[in-house]
């Protein structure tokens, strides 16, 4: 008789086989696996104690701490839906969501819950809010004795997309998805029980990439980060020997400017695994140069998070460090655990041609895709057409069989009958040395219908013109990819880091 694939089963067996090593640590709180465990089962009896069913929803609102880490295995043991919130969020989003999902609880950090004040009474579902989670763990039992038989397939979490283009859709993740998408994750970025974990990466995104999950499974340390800071994050690296990290490129760009300002190089090694936004080249040199290995990973909210990988040849060391960028700068091959389901097809749904210049869309299936979005057939028969999940993304594949993304759909820009990515725009624009984050989009123009148009972010103390950073990429490029305009000032971002270019959109000229 086979066993269910269940997360569940990562946290027993650390408890098990590494019960006195520390699991979890928050400032100056300290957790061992047996501790770590004996927690989530309290959690577990505490919320059913407060009537969640099998089956309910349970929200927790909260940045990278342990309750937030917690829920993802106290609340799942208790037979509840976990749907972790994306605390920078308005009131108003937040009570779409949780009317849209039901749910029955809220476990909310206190510094963050009064945001809820304005909304309160229009919670349709919500019958209770903790904010006091060690006095909710004090009421629960060890060990759980009632925790209700996992089904594989069953569902286990509810992941919100950010809604840059509308209301959020819910993304439905099983016991089977995230079993396997975190042993995916151990094997892709070799994790152990010698590993330690910063987390940087927010855990309500995509439940944190699966890594809730992914560092139990492996036995390894946990340190939470309450709010990423560049500063607060090296003296961790440095306490705890961080040997692991995820962030979208702003994050990695960021921590790598901190540490070339003040001569920090981390001479143990540091794993970086990014994704969420292509990352320009010079990002990853950038990691390069302070020791920090970058593994660039590519997927979606519907792919439990990464989906693909760039696989590094070890021939590839002898490179060049701008050709090294380069190549890691592929979104690259499918992880081990989701096989070959990847193509790249054009409207018709058939392949493109590895030539590394023709478009198509993105096409995954497999284990490590989403179930559904919830309540909501319509998108998802729209997002599964063909039998293939859409992911919306334009990429090319080269001769190796590797792919690399070129844009979203909706951000191709087309200037008379030419195609422009704004990816590979970007990418030049942050190879000048004042620039730290740029966005290209198409502004109006009444001869070529659009044009590109740069919003950049320039790195604190440089300086450039717009004039300058157009003629920088006339050097490097085609001109009519070039930029016919340039806005200075901070670019729009999601909570995970991505560029929001539909309010970029909404302003251009």
């Amino acid at each position: 008789m086979q066993s269910v694939l269940t997360p569940l089963d990562f946290l027993a067996r650390s408890a098990w086989a590494y019960r006195d090593r520390v699991a979890v640590v928050e400032d100056q709180r300290r957790f061992t696996y047996g501790e770590f465990e004996q927690r989530a089962h309290r959690l577990a009896s505490a919320l059913r104690g407060l009537g969640v069913a099998p089956g309910d929803r349970v929200a927790v609102l909260a940045p990278n701490t342990v309750m937030a880490l917690e829920a993802h295995f106290g609340v799942l043991l208790g037979g509840g839906v976990l749907v972790m919130l994306n605390t920078r969020l308005a009131a108003g989003e937040l009570a779409w969501i949780l009317n849209h999902c039901g749910a029955k609880l809220l476990l909310a950090d206190p510094q963050l819950l009064p945001v809820l004040d304005p909304v309160r009474g229009e919670l349709r579902h919500l019958e209770c809010v903790i904010d006091d989670y060690e006095g909710l763990l004090a009421r629960g039992a060890y060990p759980f004795a009632d925790a209700p038989q996992p089904e594989e397939d069953g569902l286990l979490t509810i992941n919100y997309t950010s809604g840059t283009t509308g209301f959020p859709k819910g993304v439905m993740f099983t016991h089977r998805g995230a079993y396997l998408n975190a042993l995916g994750e151990i094997v892709e970025h070799g994790l152990s029980c010698r590993s330690v974990y910063l987390w940087t990466l927010p855990l309500f995104h995509c439940n944190g990439w699966c890594f809730p999950w992914t560092v139990t499974a492996a036995g390894a340390r946990h340190v939470c980060l309450r709010h990423v800071d560049a500063e607060k994050a090296v003296e961790l690296i440095d306490r705890e020997g961080v040997t692991h990290l995820c962030g979208a490129p702003v994050v990695v760009a960021t921590l790598a400017q901190h540490c070339a300002s003040r001569g920090i190089r981390f001479a143990r090694g540091l794993k970086i695994v990014t994704a969420g936004a292509p990352p320009p080249p010079a990002v990853i040199r950038a990691a390069e140069e302070i020791g920090a290995e970058v593994a660039h990973a590519y997927g979606l909210t519907e792919t439990y998070g990464p989906h693909t990988i760039c696989a590094w040849h070890p021939e590839w060391d002898a490179l060049p460090i701008d050709e090294r960028a380069r190549l890691r700068a592929r979104q690259g091959v499918p992880y081990l655990v989701a096989g070959t389901d990847l193509r790249v097809a054009d409207t018709e749904m058939r392949d493109v041609p590895r030539d590394g210049q023709t478009m198509g869309e993105v096409l995954m299936r497999g284990n490590n895709v989403m179930l559904g979005y919830y309540d909501n057939p319509q998108a998802t028969a729209e997002a599964f057409a063909g039998g293939w999940f859409h992911s919306g993304d334009l990429a090319v594949v080269h001769p190796d069989g590797y792919i690399e993304l070129r844009d979203r759909k909706k951000d191709i820009v087309i200037s008379g009958a030419e195609n422009i990515s704004s990816i590979e725009v970007e990418k030049v624009l942050a190879e000048h040395p004042a620039v730290l984050e740029a966005a290209i989009v198409a502004a109006p123009d009444e001869k070529w219908g659009e044009v590109p148009k740069a919003y950049v972010g320039l790195k604190p103390g440089a300086a450039a013109t717009a004039e300058e950073l157009i003629e920088f990429c006339r050097a490097r490029l085609a001109h009519f990819k070039c930029p016919k305009q340039v806005e200075f000032g901070p670019l729009p971002r999601t909570a995970t880091g991505k560029i929001r270019k539909n309010e970029l959109r909404a302003r251009r000229a």
